[in-house]
C-alpha cells in the first residue's frame, strides 16, 4: 500500500496547533482544525455555528495574524476547514493523520483519544504532540490496531521556523508507520528528525530546560546579572543573540516553569534534578505576571520616553525593579568577536580567565556531564542530543560538538581537577585512545557510539548531498578565500561562496569564470549553493558594499564598470553554457545573490526564502542582469511564443515595482507570487536536502538531453513603460512612500528595464540592456546621496532614505 496524507486533522487551535496547521497547509495538505465549544455560550448562541466555533476561529485568525508569519502564504488558509469537537468530530473519519495538540492533562487527552478511536478510519495515523506525558499512559487500554498506528510527534515553536521534529515510538507502533511519518516529516514538512525515547520532555526540552535552570541558579550563586549571562551565552558560544533570558521572554516564562516542574516531578532519579527548582525571584516574577513578551514584560521590557524613544530595561533580580539596560562585556567575549571560526570563539570564552569565562566554563562543564549522562536514557546516541539542541534551540553546535571543539581530554582533565564526576563511559572512550566524539574520514562522518564502544557512520538522509563531506574527501578542485568549486559526484560540481554573508566580490566573479571553464571541460552541470549556518542563513546578501564604497570614494568609475562587465560576462556565460546550471537559494537572497539565481537555468529553492532586488535602498540598481532577467521571468510566464502589447503593459508595472520598492519575499511561495520563481522552479521544504535536490535536477536535465537556451532579443515596453511608471512615481511621491531621490533612481531603473529610448514592443538584445544597467550603476555611484546611502548601510545595517 502506498500511504498518502490527503487530509489531516489538528485538534487544538492554540499557538502550537495553529502552527502545525499552517505548516501542513503550506505543504499542500487539506486540514481540519478542531477545538472545543466555548463554555460560556449564552442560550441564544448555543445553536449558532459561528459562536460555537468562536475558539477555533480565534486560533486560526491568530495564526494568520502572527508575526513573523506562521504561513508561507496566506492563501494556504484556503486548505483549512474549522469546526468544533461536538458538531464536527465525525470529520475525523476522513483524515489520514490526526494530530492531538490539546492541554497537557492526561485525563483530557485520554478522553479525547477515546472519542477519536471510535471515529477514525482503520489505518489512519494518530499522534500526540505532548511534551511530557508518557505515551504509554495516554494509550493504555486502547485496542491493538489503534496503538499500532499511534506515536508521538513533538513539534517545536514556532513550528514553521524550528527545524526539529521529535518522533517518539509507542511500544506497539508498527515500523512502517514510524518510517512513513519520518519520511513525510523530513521531505514534505522539511523537518530534522530526532528519534526520542518515551521519557519526560523527550530530548530537546530535557537537555534545554536543565541548561536554562542550571544557568539561572548559578547566576544567583555567582552574583552575575541577567545582561552579563546573556552576553556570554550568545553568538560567542554559537547560540542565538537571544541567549538565555531573551529566549525565555520569547518562549514565555510560564512555559519554562511548567516544563521544569514536569521534569522535576517525573525524573526523581535525575542527578541534576535540583537545577529544575528555579530561583526564588522566578516565583516572584510569576506572581507579578512577568512572563515575557506575551505579557509585555519579563526579564526585559521596553518603555517609551516622553520623546517617543524606545528605552530598554532589564530586571534586577535582587530588587525586582527594572533598570536601564547597560550592555556588558568581558575580555573573553571581546577576544571572541575578533575570531573567524566558532571553534576559536569557544576557546576564547571557555579557556579565558576573567569572571565571564570562568562562569561560561562552569556551565559548559555542567552541560557536558548532563548530556553524557542522558545516553542511553533519553536517546541511543549523542547525535539525537546534539541535533535537538541545534534544530530545536538554534544552537550552532550541540553539547558534544562543543566538547569536541574544546578538546575532550583537556576538558575531562579540567573537570576532574575541579572535582567533578566524569561518567565512566567517557573515561573508557579516552582510555581506548578515542579523543573525539565526531570525526571525518575519507569524506564520511563518524560518531562515537557508547553502546558498541566504537565509531559508527553518522546516519545521513538518502536525499542529502553534503558539500562539507565532499571537501573532506578531497573533492575540492578550485579554492580561494571567497569561493570553492567542489565535485559532488556524478560529474556534477558545486560552486560555494564563503565570504561574510556570502557577499559577492571580485574574487567570486573571477571564480565563477574559472568554475565555468572547469565544468565545461570536466563536468555535466553546475550547482550554485552553499551550506552556511544560521537561521535563516544567507545564500548571498548581495554585492560587497565595502568594495563598492571604496571605489565610489576613490572615484574609480572605470574599475566599477569593469567589475560590472566581468559580472555580466559570467552571468551570461552561465545562462548560455553548454551544460545546465541550477541555483539552490535559501534564506537571504538579496541584490546580486538574487541576480545570480535569476540567471540560472532553474532554481531549487528552500521554502524559507527572503529574496529581492534591494539595490535602490543603497542608491543603486540591480546591475547583474537583475532588471533584465526579472522582466524575462515575467514575460516567459505569458502563454504563447510572443507577447502582445497589452500583455506587456499588465506585467511591466508589477515587475518594475518589485525593484523600485525593494520588495523582499517572506517565503519561497511569496517569491513565486512576486515573479522571482517561475513555474519550472522547485520549492524544497528541507534545507538539508537542497544541494541534493539541485543535483537531481542537473542529472535529470542531462538525461533529458540538455540544450542551452538560444539567445533571443527581449520584447520591451520602451517609452510607454516609462510613461506608465511616471504615473506610479507621481502617486508614490504624493503619498510620501518615496523620497525625491528614490524617484530619481526609480525613473532611471524604469528606463533600463524598459529597454531604453525605444518604442513599445521593440526587440532589444540583452547586451544592450546590460550596457544600460552598467551605465546607470556608474552614474549612480557618482551621486553624493548614493554614497551616503551605501556608507549608512555599512555603518548601521539599515537603509537611509535621503
Amino acid at each position: 500500500m502506498i500511504r498518502k496524507i490527503r487530509k489531516a486533522a489538528v485538534i487544538g487551535s492554540g499557538i502550537m496547533g495553529g502552527g502545525i496547521t499552517a505548516l501542513l497547509a503550506g505543504a499542500g495538505v487539506k486540514v481540519q482544525l478542531l477545538d472545543i465549544v466555548p463554555f460560556d455560550l449564552k442560550d441564544e448562541e448555543k445553536k449558532n455555528a459561528a459562536a460555537r466555533n468562536r475558539i477555533v476561529k480565534a486560533g486560526l485568525d491568530a495564526a494568520l495574524a502572527s508575526s513573523p508569519s506562521l504561513f508561507f502564504n496566506k492563501k494556504d488558509a484556503g486548505l483549512i476547514s474549522i469546526g468544533n469537537l461536538e458538531d464536527d468530530i465525525e470529520t475525523l473519519a476522513e483524515c489520514d493523520w490526526i494530530i492531538e495538540v490539546v492541554v497537557e492533562n492526561l485525563d483530557i487527552k485520554r478522553n479525547l483519544f477515546t472519542k477519536i478511536e471510535k471515529i477514525r478510519k482503520p489505518g489512519s495515523i494518530v499522534t500526540s504532540n505532548t511534551s511530557g506525558i508518557p505515551l504509554k499512559d495516554i494509550c493504555k487500554g486502547f485496542p491493538k490496531e489503534f496503538k499500532e498506528h499511534f506515536m508521538g510527534t513533538h513539534f517545536f515553536n514556532p513550528v514553521r521556523y524550528m527545524h526539529l521534529l521529535e518522533l517518539i515510538p509507542g511500544a506497539d507502533t508498527l515500523p512502517e508507520i514510524l518510517e512513513f511519518v519520518a519520511a513525510f516529516g523530513e521531505k514534505n514538512l522539511g523537518k530534522g528528525i530526532v528519534w526520542a525515547k518515551d521519557t519526560p520532555n523527550f530530548v530537546g526540552n530535557r537537555i534545554g530546560i536543565q541548561g536554562i535552570g542550571a544557568i539561572m541558579k548559578a547566576m544567583v550563586e555567582n552574583d552575575m546579572t541577567i545582561p552579563e549571562v546573556d552576553a556570554i551565552f550568545g553568538p560567542a558560544l554559537g547560540r542565538p543573540r537571544t541567549a538565555i533570558f531573551k529566549t525565555v521572554d520569547l518562549v514565555g516564562l510560564d512555559t519554562v516553569i511548567h516544563v521544569c516542574k514536569n521534569s522535576y516531578e517525573l525524573c526523581p532519579d535525575d542527578e541534576q534534578r535540583e537545577a529544575l527548582v528555579l530561583p526564588e525571584f522566578i516565583d516572584k516574577m510569576a506572581q507579578k505576571n512577568l512572563f515575557g513578551n506575551k505579557t509585555g514584560a519579563g526579564f526585559y521590557k521596553t518603555e517609551l520616553t516622553s520623546e517617543w524613544k524606545k528605552l530598554r530595561k532589564v530586571l534586577n533580580p535582587s530588587t525586582m525593579e527594572y533598570e536601564d539596560l547597560v550592555r556588558p562585556s568581558f575580555p573573553c567575549i571581546d577576544a571572541a568577536k575578533k575570531k573567524a571560526t566558532l571553534k576559536e570563539k569557544i576557546h576564547c570564552v571557555l579557556k579565558g580567565d576573567d569572571k565571564g569565562a570562568k562562569f561560561a566554563w562552569k556551565m559548559a562543564a555542567n552541560s557536558f556531564l548532563y548530556a553524557a549522562n542522558r545516553v542511553p536514557e533519553i536517546s541511543d546516541t549523542i547525535i539525537e542530543i546534539d541535533n535537538s539542541m541545534k534544530w530545536g534551540y538554534n544552537f550552532e553546535k550541540g553539547p558534544f560538538e562543543i566538547w569536541d571543539a574544546y578538546g575532550v581530554k583537556e576538558a575531562v582533565d579540567r573537570m576532574e581537577t575541579d572535582g567533578l564526576d566524569v561518567p565512566i563511559h567517557i573515561k573508557e572512550m579516552l582510555e581506548k585512545g578515542n579523543t573525539c566524539f565526531y570525526k571525518l574520514e575519507n569524506g564520511i562522518n563518524y560518531f562515537y557510539d557508547f553502546a558498541s564502544a566504537s565509531y559508527q557512520k553518522t546516519p545521513v538522509s538518502k536525499n542529502r548531498v553534503s558539500i562539507a563531506a565532499a571537501k573532506g574527501n578531497n573533492k575540492t578542485v578550485l579554492e580561494n578565500s571567497s569561493a570553492s568549486l567542489v565535485d559532488i559526484g556524478d560529474d556534477v560540481f558545486c560552486i560555494e561562496f564563503h565570504t561574510k554573508m556570502n557577499a559577492l566580490n571580485e574574487e567570486i566573479m573571477d571564480t565563477i569564470g574559472e568554475a565555468l571553464d572547469y565544468v565545461d571541460k570536466n563536468g555535466a552541470g553546475l550547482v550554485i549553493g552553499n551550506e552556511a549556518g544560521g537561521m535563516p542563513g544567507a545564500f548571498s546578501a548581495g554585492a560587497d558594499l565595502s568594495f563598492v564604497s571604496k571605489l565610489c570614494h576613490d572615484k574609480k568609475y572605470a574599475e566599477i564598470e569593469a567589475f560590472l562587465k566581468k559580472g555580466h560576462e559570467g552571468i551570461q556565460r552561465a545562462k548560455y553554457s553548454a551544460f545546465p546550471v541550477v541555483a539552490a537559494p535559501y534564506g537571504l537572497v538579496l541584490g546580486g545573490g538574487c541576480e545570480i539565481c535569476l540567471s540560472a537555468d532553474k532554481m531549487v529553492a528552500h521554502s524559507e526564502l527572503y529574496m529581492g532586488l534591494v539595490e535602490i535602498g543603497v542608491g543603486l540598481l540591480p546591475a547583474g542582469g537583475g532588471t533584465m532577467n526579472l522582466w524575462k521571468k515575467y514575460i516567459t510566464a505569458l502563454p504563447g511564443k510572443t507577447a502582445k502589447d497589452n500583455d506587456l503593459a499588465k506585467f511591466f508595472v508589477p515587475a518594475f515595482m518589485k525593484v523600485a520598492m525593494a520588495a523582499v519575499s517572506a517565503s519561497a511561495a511569496q517569491a513565486r507570487g512576486n515573479g522571482f520563481l517561475g513555474l519550472s522552479d522547485r520549492i524544497v521544504f528541507n534545507r538539508d536536502n537542497l544541494i541534493g535536490e539541485a543535483k537531481k535536477e542537473i542529472l535529470k536535465m542531462v538525461d533529458d538531453g540538455y540544450v542551452p537556451p538560444s539567445k533571443q532579443p527581449l520584447i520591451v515596453m520602451g517609452d510607454a513603460g516609462q510613461g506608465m511608471v511616471n504615473v506610479e512615481i507621481f502617486n508614490m511621491l504624493n503619498g510620501k512612500f518615496m523620497s525625491d531621490y528614490d524617484a530619481f533612481l526609480a525613473r532611471r531603473i524604469a528606463y533600463v528595464m524598459s529597454g531604453g529610448q525605444v518604442k513599445v514592443g521593440s526587440a532589444v538584445d540583452e547586451d544592450t540592456i546590460l550596457k544600460l544597467e552598467r551605465d546607470a550603476f556608474v552614474d549612480f555611484c557618482k551621486e553624493e546621496k548614493t554614497i551616503a546611502r551605501i556608507d549608512h548601510m555599512l555603518k548601521t545595517g539599515k537603509p537611509l532614505r535621503n
